[in-house]
């Protein structure tokens, strides 16, 4: 009688660790898979990838020279400037311009407004004195002087006048900061474009 209860017992013992292992290795299987597959797929945290969009898809253009030589007729010059200037929403100062010397001055072009927005703008447009300048709007004023050369060629040189307004919550004022030149260099581009040049002619930068 003891020998068949003990070897009832120990067939159940038996039947019951084959199971159990039998389940364990189930689980420890389905778990790697998962990880794997989640390993695979769950990319959203990877901090190493990059994003390539090509060579060659993003060029920075050089600097044009400033200034720029042209080669057309000094009035049709003025008139052009006065024209890409118009467009592009600056106004022309009468009364510090003399068109007929070939010398055109704006009146000064909000070109940011808001702390955040000013910080990105104003830091391409000038060379601030100090990182911890706060600035709430910035603008600049071009002077576009047209130099004869001879009768059809011309060089056109561009200055920036350049300001950033701080505030303190009881009065404002306008600070005159150093130029980078990229103000210059867009107003170039722009006059360059409306004369039907390409960039890549002389005047430019190497």
């Amino acid at each position: 009688m003891k020998n068949i209860l003990l070897t009832i017992l120990l067939t159940g013992l038996t039947a019951i660790s084959v199971a159990a292992q039998n389940t364990e290795k189930g689980v420890d299987t389905q778990t790697k898979s998962i990880q794997k597959e989640t390993k695979v797929n769950d990319r959203s945290h990877d901090v190493g990838r990059s994003f390539s969009f090509g060579k060659g898809k993003t060029k920075i253009r050089a600097k044009l020279d400033n200034p720029y030589p042209l080669t057309a007729r000094r009035d049709f010059l003025i008139d052009t400037i006065s024209g890409v200037l118009k467009d592009n929403k600056m106004i022309l100062d009468e009364s510090a311009s003399k068109l007929n010397q070939g010398l055109i001055v704006t009146k000064p072009y909000t070109f940011s407004k808001g702390v955040i927005l000013t910080k990105n703008e104003i830091n391409r447009y000038a060379d601030t004195l100090s990182p911890d300048q706060v600035f709430s709007r910035g603008r600049f004023s071009l002077t576009v002087e047209v130099q004869s050369i001879d009768g059809i060629r011309n060089n056109v040189l561009v200055n920036a006048s350049v300001e950033g307004r701080s505030e303190n919550g009881l009065f404002s004022e306008w600070t005159n900061l150093s130029s980078s030149g990229e103000a210059e260099d867009e107003f170039l581009a722009k006059l360059v474009e409306a004369l039907g040049k390409d960039l890549n002619e002389e005047g430019r930068k190497p």
